[in-house]
């Protein structure tokens, strides 16, 4: 299933880290969020494959520490998501469907 495009209006904030928000329910190590507001990244369906990281022109994503988490024990992180310039790459390569970018939201 892939993130939720209304989680702004879904969910709520319950956290922040390294400037940008944590939408809840979070619940770790297994429920981890989303991560961010104008690129959103689903930690609970990341895989970590890194393709994001790769294909990012401005370098938007960094790897945090997810230990525990069944899905994988790196997440990457919207650190830099004020940088995003909307070319969507991260979106196209993101086989799971975890990222989300809305030129509307701000961080």
């Amino acid at each position: 299933m892939p993130i939720d495009p209304q989680f702004h209006e879904n969910r709520e904030v319950v956290d922040t880290r390294e400037g940008y928000n944590i939408w809840g329910p979070v619940d770790e190590p297994e429920v981890l969020g989303i991560h961010g507001t104008h690129v959103a990244v689903d930690f609970d369906i990341c895989l970590a494959d890194g393709a994001c990281l790769e294909d990012c022109p401005v370098d938007v994503f960094e790897w945090v520490d997810s230990p525990g988490h069944p899905e994988s024990e790196i997440k990457a992180a919207p650190t830099n998501e004020a940088q995003c310039i909307d070319c969507m790459l991260c979106v196209d390569v993101c086989p799971v469907d975890a990222i989300d970018v809305d030129a509307g939201r701000t961080a």
